[in-house]
C-alpha cells in the first residue's frame, strides 16, 4: 500500500481509538453496556472493555501507519495457504 494512503489511514484509525478511550461515556451511550462484561466481571466493566477496545484500535492504527500490519498479514497468509 502506498505511504500516501497508509499513513493518513493509520492516523485516522489512531484518532478513532483515542476518541473511544477519551470519550468512553459517549461511546457507552451510543452502544450501551456489554452484557457479557457486566455479568462476568462486574458492574462498570463495560467502560473498561471499551477502553481496551480503544487502545487496541490505537495500536492497530500505529501498525497500519508503520506498515507492520501488512507484513504480519502477509506472513499469516503464507502460513494458511
Amino acid at each position: 500500500m502506498s505511504p500516501f494512503i497508509r499513513i493518513p489511514l493509520g492516523l485516522v484509525v489512531m484518532v478513532v481509538g483515542f476518541f473511544i478511550v477519551k470519550k468512553t461515556e459517549v461511546v457507552l451511550s451510543w452502544f450501551g453496556t456489554i452484557p457479557f462484561a457486566e455479568e462476568k466481571v462486574g458492574i462498570g466493566s463495560s467502560r473498561f472493555v471499551y477502553k481496551v477496545i480503544g487502545m487496541l484500535t490505537v495500536f492497530l492504527g500505529i501498525f497500519i501507519a508503520t506498515n507492520v500490519i501488512s507484513d504480519t498479514l502477509q506472513s499469516l497468509a503464507e502460513i494458511l495457504t
